[in-house]
């Protein structure tokens, strides 16, 4: 009798573990939402730039060309979605660089990060890119005229986009570019999934489907 007792209260602990670690897997799942799924790295790696709340469930990723137009007529309406939908919102920034040159740019962006400038340096960048991305003659050295706008030491700024860590995670950005299938900028993906059809309304309407799903969830 004793033993069956045992046997059973063994078996009652093991099933009070297996529930609790399960419940912790389901809460651990719902806290990190999109990014528990298996192929989410290619989406958002370590490196990437992030604007927006940890708690947010609905990640923006955003690959983009600073030479890009498109990117640059973008980027205040991205701003203003996430403004509508205050913490709901992780935007995340990988790099296209498909532009003659503009993977220099992206080198003097991320060194600006290091410098705490990154989202100031990106808005002159947009601001004055009619001036230095012509798609006929690229002048990206034209943008150093602009950059004193942002406070950067730019003495430091050049010596830090020249840091290997920097090519490096441009050419790993790339090989997701190829690997998600990037044929254009900007490309965006919500929770994963791609804006199929591109234009304002569609990246909203997508946005904004995926903030229902995980509010309801």
């Amino acid at each position: 009798m004793k033993k069956l007792v045992f046997v059973i209260a063994s078996l009652s602990l093991i099933l009070a573990f297996v529930l609790a670690g399960s419940l912790f897997e389901k809460k651990q799942v719902e806290r990190v939402g999109f990014l528990a799924k298996e192929d989410a790295s290619v989406f958002v790696r370590d490196h990437s730039p992030t604007l927006g709340s940890d708690d947010a469930k609905v990640y923006l990723v955003e690959f983009l060309d600073p030479a890009c137009e498109a990117c640059a007529a973008f980027s205040p309406f991205v701003k203003e979605l996430m403004a509508e939908h205050p913490g709901k919102i992780k935007l995340v920034i990988r790099y296209a660089p498909f532009h003659d040159g503009a993977d220099e740019v992206v080198k003097i962006l991320e060194a600006a990060r290091k410098q705490g400038k990154y989202w100031e340096t990106l808005d002159v960048m947009f601001k004055s890119q009619a001036l230095w991305a012509s798609h006929h003659e690229p002048r990206p050295d034209k943008l150093w005229q602009y950059l004193p706008m942002t406070g950067l030491d730019l003495a430091q700024l050049r010596k830090d986009m020249v840091d290997p860590a920097i090519a490096a995670l441009i050419v790993q950005d790339m090989a997701d570019v190829e690997a998600l299938g990037v044929r254009k900028t900007p490309g965006f993906f919500v929770n994963g999934k791609p804006l199929q059809t591109f234009g304002y309304q569609q990246l909203k309407a997508l946005v904004e489907e995926e903030i229902r799903v995980t509010d309801s969830e």
